[in-house]
């Protein structure tokens, strides 16, 4: 009898046990087939789900194909691979918490990851999708900054998506062209991006999502994308708001200009630089051969298909497809390119760069001794690059009636040794937006935790309305170009008029008109 009890005992043990364990493990059906995930606490985490096909061999350059259907249920609780890339190390302000793990890195990198409360059907939570930043020649999701548990903690489905970068995402030739089947070439990390998103469209709802209350985010890069895919045909009903944090490509610069005639100029050049005599040579090269390429300029191409126009004419023609928007930029983002000037180069700088005007550069951007003329080249070099992109995307929006929220990231992120002199840099902000301090080493003070409680409020506020005001917050009031008011993201938290506006004016105006 004892024995009986024993092995009853044990048999009831094992059941329990193995119940126990399948609570562990949520199972979601996607359309290629079913998925297996892991629970931390009360959020479902699904790592590494393949929303197409691995863009290698006769699929390197080629627009994203749909994955190869699987009948097992697919283990995914771990980061696929982040795309070809440079292997990352700490450098300038961005510590490793801010950079991809330096493995796995593959060309096999098409993957994304969700973070849910739920994966009923029924939910319908609203859902962000969050592009990384990397100057489109670097980046992945599996970003420790990036991880979207504390936001599925808010109540919405956070997912996060890789896209090719480098020569692998954004290399054009004519050969590529004609065969395309659209004539077109180059813009392979911007169709990653939206098959990613026709993958959400498809799928979300397994996950507790709510396919019609979709939000695209991004920083850096990734807001450039963010702006690119609201500007994009391509991309239409695919989401219906967008954050863009410090990026975007309304007036020409480095990104979002080129044209198809030109990315397609420099694939030949790269293509003879490899001594490849065709595409196909091209495609048997390895991944680390195409690495050694130097020099090769990425980012998104006006190539008549993804992005039929100059995005900032697309804009000014009322064509980018419909969203609310949340923008804003960094206090201290600057990146200097080059050497800092002393105070007499920088004035025949501004002189040469602005001739009658100069005078007026040099009052916003003074030059009275070396120590204020170092500080001038960081504050001009972060409206060129940054300020005065996400500033018109405000205006344009805005005045085309659009609803629009602005902010000005002015918190000096703690750091010691090498990173002490860094105030509120480019990302800086990231870490707060998302509620994730808890991944960052650094001596975080309650105003850090504070201001992050306080920024992932009113992110997830605007991703469930589109507006991010809520109960026990600061009043962020809506931006319009009459009153400007953005609303302060430090110590203290308020919409005040933005007191760069008449410099960022300015500035507009001399790209404008370059």
């Amino acid at each position: 009898m004892k024995i009986k009890r024993l092995l009853t005992f044990s048999v009831s043990l094992f059941i329990a046990v193995a119940s126990f364990a399948q609570t562990k493990t949520p199972v979601v059906k996607t359309d290629a087939g079913l998925v297996s995930g892991m629970i931390d606490g009360n959020i479902n985490i699904f790592k590494g789900i393949p929303f197409a096909a691995p863009p290698v061999g006769e699929l390197r350059w080629k627009a994203p194909q749909p994955v190869q259907p699987w009948n097992d249920v697919k283990k995914c609780d771990e980061f696929g691979a982040s795309p070809m890339q440079a292997s990352p190390a700490p450098f300038s302000m961005w510590s490793e918490e801010f950079l991809i793990r330096k493995e796995p890195i593959s060309e096999n990198c098409l993957y994304l990851n969700v973070w849910t409360s739920s994966t009923s059907s029924n939910k319908k939570l609203p859902v962000l999708v969050w592009i990384y930043g990397g100057g489109f020649s670097s980046g992945g999701a599996n970003v420790p900054i990036y991880d979207g548990e504390a936001m599925a903690k808010k109540g919405i489905v956070f997912v996060s998506i890789n896209y090719r970068v480098g020569i692998f995402g954004f290399f054009a030739h004519p050969d590529l062209t004609k065969e395309s089947g659209y004539n077109a070439s180059g813009n392979y990390g911007l169709l990653d991006q939206i098959a990613a998103l026709k993958w959400v469209q498809k799928n979300i709802a397994a996950f507790g999502g709510d396919a019609n209350n979709v939000t695209i985010a991004g920083q850096s890069a990734g807001s450039m994308s963010v702006n690119c895919l609201v500007a994009s045909p391509l991309a239409k009903g695919l989401f219906n708001k967008a954050i863009a944090e410090s990026g975007a490509n309304l007036i020409s610069g480095a990104f979002g200009s080129r044209t198809l005639q030109q990315a397609e100029e420099d694939g030949v050049k790269t293509a003879s630089s490899l001594h490849a005599n065709s595409v196909g040579d091209l495609r048997k090269m390895s991944a680390t051969e195409l690495m050694k390429v130097q020099g090769i300029r990425g980012g998104p191409i006006v190539d008549g298909y993804v992005l039929p126009e100059p995005i900032g004419e697309i804009f000014a023609s009322n064509k980018e497809n419909n969203v609310s928007l949340l923008t804003g930029w960094n206090e201290n983002e600057g990146l200097m390119f080059g050497q800092v000037k002393k105070a007499d180069d920088f004035k025949k700088q501004m002189e040469q760069q602005y001739g009658n005007d100069a005078q007026t550069a040099l009052q916003y951007y003074p030059a009275t001794n070396d120590s204020i003329a170092s500080a001038s080249q960081y504050d001009l070099s972060r409206d060129i690059i940054f300020g005065v992109q996400n500033y018109t995307w405000a205006n344009v929006e805005s005045g085309q009636g659009s609803k629009v929220y602005v902010y000005h990231f002015t918190r000096k992120v703690p750091g010691t040794g090498q990173y002490a002199k860094y105030g509120a840099f480019h990302t800086g902000e990231v870490p707060y937006a998302y509620d994730n301090l808890k991944f960052v080493n650094r001596s975080w003070e309650d105003v850090d935790h504070k201001l992050a409680d306080v920024m992932s409020s009113y992110w997830v506020n605007f991703i469930k309305t589109g507006n991010p005001n809520g109960k026990n917050l600061p009043d962020w009031k809506a931006y319009n170009t009459k009153d400007k008011q953005v609303m302060i993201l430090g110590t203290t938290q308020q919409s005040q008029p933005l007191k760069d506006a008449a410099q960022l004016d300015f500035i507009y105006s001399k790209m404008k008109a370059q």
